[in-house]
């Protein structure tokens, strides 16, 4: 059975060596970087930073058997404010006729948008190659994590949740929009480009046209890409589209890449959300599949959850002995259970 659990600061060895492997911008092989991405989730876990942009949540995944770190997610409470606005470019399409010659076309147009109170965003999911596969489904456990900690923590969240899913990107990994587009305006390369906004985004709002730009001028090939989603990640598009979101005509003005967003209430595992008192008596037949999980401590730290079977009898549910060990929960405990489906 593997754990899912708030990163801890000791986990920082087991992150690198991750990030090593991987070194994507979820997660990039730069030890300074992590350790700061592990003090703000720590923090946040902790209820030590009172501002709500501020909050940071990153969930690590654990094989305890060989006691590796398979994956991460993260929780970005929210991802929009005055000083870093959330940017995106609106899709739209104008239409324009000339009766002298008879011509009429259909231009798709990319408006820059700002968002000073921005959404909760979910991202950061990341799974080691070799565990990607098997009945365990790591990253699907990594993706319902963030939503069953925000189902028990409504109020620390936006209404608005927002998914940014990677589009198509060229073999070397440069993004086909940001060479159309970006580059042309800034003079920046794509990868410096994504970097240099992690910080600072005032480059963007001054060296961005502040008017319409019109995907015609695009090679066909860049413009097929809007909007578009990349082949590892039709996977995750088709979970978030089961559960209630949807493609809201926005992209990241990087790489082009689909914005999907949903209201916190209206999430399927949100909406069936449950809490439960744990029975004394452990489960010992298939029951449900689902992830459950306790959260203790000030500021909800040393959160803890694993996918296990489940049997509800009214306001009480039977859990197998190991995740209850795993869990550390006694009977008599409040448990938070969503569906694994």
């Amino acid at each position: 059975m593997l754990l899912l659990r708030d990163v801890a600061r000791s986990d920082l060895a087991g992150l690198q060596r991750l990030a090593a492997v991987l070194n994507s911008v979820n997660l990039p092989n730069d030890k300074k970087v992590l350790a700061q991405l592990i003090d703000r989730s720590v923090k946040s876990f902790a209820g030590k930073l009172e501002a709500p942009h501020e909050r940071e949540y990153l969930f690590v995944l654990e094989d305890l058997r060989n006691e590796l770190i398979i994956g991460t997610s993260m929780i970005i409470a929210q991802h929009g404010t005055k000083d870093a606005p959330h940017i995106y470019f609106q899709v739209t399409e104008a239409e324009h006729y000339s009766a002298s010659i008879d011509a009429h076309f259909r231009h798709k147009v990319l408006s820059i948008g700002y968002n000073y109170e921005g959404p909760t965003e979910i991202g950061g999911l990341v799974v080691d190659p070799p565990h990607r596969s098997g009945p365990d489904k790591p990253g699907k456990q990594l993706s319902y994590v963030r939503f069953l900690f925000m189902a028990m923590h409504k109020p620390l969240f936006r209404e608005r949740v927002l998914a940014e899913l990677l589009p198509p990107l060229m073999e070397d990994g440069r993004s086909l929009l940001w060479e159309s587009c970006g580059k042309k305006f800034t003079g920046l390369e794509y990868p410096e480009a994504d970097k240099l906004s992690r910080q600072n985004k005032e480059f963007i709002k001054e060296l961005f046209p502040s008017s319409d730009i019109y995907a015609t001028l695009f090679s066909d090939r860049a413009q097929k890409l809007i909007g578009e989603v990349g082949p590892e990640t039709k996977g995750v598009q088709r979970m978030l589209e089961r559960i209630g979101f949807r493609y809201v005509n926005h992209i990241d003005p990087f790489d082009g890449g689909p914005h999907y967003e949903a209201n916190l209430h209206d999430i399927a595992l949100v909406r069936r959300y449950r809490t439960a008192t744990l029975k004394k008596e452990s489960l010992e037949q298939e029951a449900e599949d689902a992830l459950v999980a306790v959260s203790r401590g000030a500021g909800h730290n040393r959160f803890r959850a694993v996918r296990c079977q489940v049997r509800f009898d009214d306001q009480e549910v039977y859990l197998p002995k190991p995740a209850k060990d795993l869990l550390k929960v006694k009977p008599g405990e409040r448990v938070s259970v969503v569906p694994f489906e």
